[in-house]
């Protein structure tokens, strides 16, 4: 059975003439290595702090043309990475009262075994502009069976809490069989209240957490049933929680997550029934379908984004903007429930920039766009 009933097109059927936007390195006398999210504090400093994949975070200058670098925490003597590409440093989030807590967030992977870890830190008491990493405090360890699928998007949301995406452990056919396993913490979002406790937990559970009360699941999941999500935001006016998942071999999906929502992996990949599951779902289970999805002829791992409201390309406003990493296409998706949502392609990635894959969508301090790529860049968009 499946409920949330929604219209869904193939990226390529509802392709159309569009703004095409053109992309323009910035920041290019930084030496950058795998940057993979950015978070700007709430304090009123403007600061953009960008989280490189391979161990730092390091608060980018002013001037972007500056060769400057300031270190604001470095965990590269740690085990994070074990030769494969989807380990690191992987998420950052600043706490709302940051000006005043000085308190933000970190999601990391460390081996041996593998594992992910969601770190409390503060910066230090004599300079905002260095993490004090004699302060880390671990809220959640999440064992992880292989070196793939650890997600590890964080963020604060409207209601002041942590949402963090956790992939499905790893390797192909969710294997163990973690997307639906209440028991476990992969294939989920959780949502946590780190300013309260709970029990013997160093934080606290949402009194309206889906499953808070459900006999045999972990109180902080808020959605499961998926497979490695990648791009987290919330609609600036819906406030909405949208969601891009990594598909596996055919589909690649948009999702907006419900409370207590399955999103169906790995029983269903997109709006498509997957053949690996040879069992039934749990009994009483009901899928939600994503919003929109497409094939490999277009890609084959998407990159979330967030709904446009800058003025470099006035004509995307209030356009979801997502792209796919393999491919380097972009597109920009108007979905307006009940109505067919219509996918725009607004870049294709010349020959010449073969290596450019987008790996978050972000805004800086201005709101316009900043795209960060595997090709250990930084671009701007602009009209074409």
């Amino acid at each position: 059975m499946r409920f949330l009933v929604t219209f869904f097109f193939s990226a390529s059927l509802l392709a159309t003439a569009a703004p095409q936007i053109k992309l323009t390195q910035t920041f290019e006398n930084q030496k950058l290595k795998l940057p993979v999210d950015l978070a700007i504090p709430p304090d009123g400093s403007d600061r953009l702090f960008l989280v490189q994949q391979f161990g730092k975070i390091t608060i980018l200058p002013k001037d972007r043309s500056s060769s400057r670098e300031v270190t604001f925490l470095d965990l590269t003597t740690r085990p994070l990475i074990d030769k494969q590409f989807e380990e690191g440093l992987l998420g950052l989030a600043f706490h709302p009262n940051f000006a005043k807590n000085r308190k933000f967030y970190i999601y990391y992977t460390l081996q041996e075994p593998k594992h992910t870890v969601l770190s409390e830190m503060k910066t230090s008491v004599n300079n905002p502009s260095k993490a004090d990493p004699s302060t880390e405090r671990v809220l959640l360890r999440i064992p992880q069976p292989f070196w793939n699928h650890n997600s590890g998007n964080i963020l604060f949301g409207p209601d002041g809490l942590l949402y963090i995406a956790v992939g499905d452990g790893g390797k192909s056919n969710d294997v163990q069989r973690l997307a639906q396993n209440t028991f476990a913490y992969n294939g989920k979002i959780l949502r946590i209240d780190p300013d309260s406790r709970s029990g013997n937990r160093p934080y606290g559970l949402p009194n309206d957490n889906p499953f808070l009360k459900k006999e045999g699941w972990h109180p902080e999941i808020y959605a499961l049933g998926l497979r490695n999500p990648w791009g987290l935001s919330f609609h600036p006016k819906t406030k909405q929680l949208w969601c891009a998942d990594v598909g596996q071999g055919h589909y690649e999906e948009i999702d907006i997550i419900k409370k207590g929502g399955n999103y169906g992996w790995s029983f269903m990949e997109g709006t498509h029934a997957k053949t690996i599951r040879q069992d039934d779902p749990p009994e009483g289970s009901s899928f939600i379908d994503p919003i929109f999805e497409y094939g490999r002829q277009d890609g084959i791992s998407i990159t979330g984004g967030y709904h446009y409201h800058g003025k470099s390309v006035p004509k995307l406003k209030g356009h979801y903007i997502y792209a796919d990493w393999g491919f380097g296409t972009i597109w920009a998706l108007d979905y307006q429930e009940g109505q067919k949502p219509k996918n725009i392609k607004i870049y294709n990635r010349p020959e010449k920039m073969a290596k450019f894959r987008p790996t978050a969508f972000v805004q800086d301090a201005s709101g316009e766009m900043l795209i960060l790529s595997h090709d250990h860049k930084i671009y701007t968009i602009s009209s074409k």
